[in-house]
């Protein structure tokens, strides 16, 4: 399909520098094939039934973003997939300047050699040293803020609290799963009171979920790919639902396609540790998941196109002009959508 047809016009002062506090009291625009309706968050338990399942992401996000120099030259690295014990691959601001092999000192103590460019531009660090690269991340790295926020303001100390979700534990994403950020002890005790579980999995977002589509067509654009986990008793506990005739909802396109990529052709979902670059657009036939709950995205970006495969690329322009003309909150820290098909 032609990536033009997923565009559209977003007024800069829509994009939210801070998130909603409390979390949940953001608002929430449900999308429905008979239509649109204006909710916030909190009204989650009535709007979802017993029964359901919501499945979060349960990654944190480590401080992955680095400023150094080699020899005279400054070199800023923003951490996209770990490749190793100390190995991650790079995305490098004045990459020109850095050859295969070369040294990049980050200060604090903590400097990593260079390895060779990879097709995308990207490049491998080889952390140096024996501490672990989480304990040297934490001392020289900072919160990787989206490009459409860090660009208006810098990062500082609420983002190392407010950029994580309740649920992260598993250490290794390099942005956030936005979608959780909105929930609250307080809210999960009111779904569970209302008959609504919830389920966690492990998908390490990478900074390529912010790259712009540049091909012309989306059979042309190539996604990075992300490590995700599920476990053998969560797939059993979301089938059991399912087949109990609950709805099983995605919170965040990160669980979305990992579930995807962990549920066969039948719609069972399978135990699945590994990479996935799955792809999602408009014809694709959806198995695993029955809703989901989402932020306002990025135009000509591979998640509106996600949006637009689960409800029809028509059904979600119109729900972006309508959280346009009503002045919600886009992208990272904004307003969420919650779009049962």
């Amino acid at each position: 399909m032609r990536v033009d047809l997923f565009d559209f016009e977003l007024p800069p002062e829509r994009i939210a520098l801070r998130p909603a506090e409390p979390r949940d009291s953001a608002r929430l625009l449900r999308v429905r094939p008979d239509g649109l309706a204006d909710h916030i968050v909190s009204d989650l338990p009535q709007l979802l039934q017993p029964g359901d399942v919501l499945v979060f992401n349960d990654t944190r996000v480590i401080p992955a973003q680095l400023e150094g120099r080699r020899g005279d030259a400054r070199i800023g690295a923003t951490l996209h997939k770990r490749e190793g014990p100390r190995d991650w691959r790079a995305f490098v601001r004045n990459a020109k300047r850095v050859r295969d092999g070369d040294r990049i000192e980050f200060g604090a103590g903590v400097s990593a050699l260079a390895g060779a460019k990879a097709d995308d531009g990207s490049i491998l660090l080889s952390f140096e040293g024996d501490e672990p690269v989480e304990i040297l991340l934490e001392r020289a790295g900072r919160m990787p803020l989206p490009p459409y926020i860090a660009a208006r303001r810098e990062a500082d100390a609420r983002d190392a609290e407010d950029y994580q979700t309740m649920f992260a534990r598993e250490k290794g994403a390099v942005a956030a799963p936005t979608a959780a950020l909105h929930f609250t002890p307080g809210l999960i005790e009111a779904l569970a009171a209302r008959g609504i579980a919830h389920e966690t999995l492990t998908l390490h977002v990478g900074a390529g979920t912010f790259l712009p589509v540049k091909a012309d067509d989306t059979d042309d654009h190539r996604m990075h790919s992300e490590w995700g986990r599920i476990d053998a008793a969560t797939a059993d506990r979301l089938n059991a639902a399912r087949a109990g005739g609950g709805r099983i909802v995605a919170v965040g396109t990160t669980s979305l396609r990992l579930l995807e990529s962990a549920t066969d052709e039948d719609g069972i979902v399978r135990p699945f540790e590994g990479d996935t670059a799955i792809f999602i657009t408009p014809g694709y036939r959806f198995r695993a998941v029955d809703g989901l709950l989402t932020n306002f995205h990025l135009p000509r970006s591979t998640l509106f196109m996600l949006v637009s495969a689960l409800m029809g690329r028509e059904t979600m322009q119109a729900a972006y002009a309508h959280a346009i003309a009503e002045e919600y909150r886009f992208y990272s820290y904004g307003d969420a959508s919650l779009l049962l098909p």
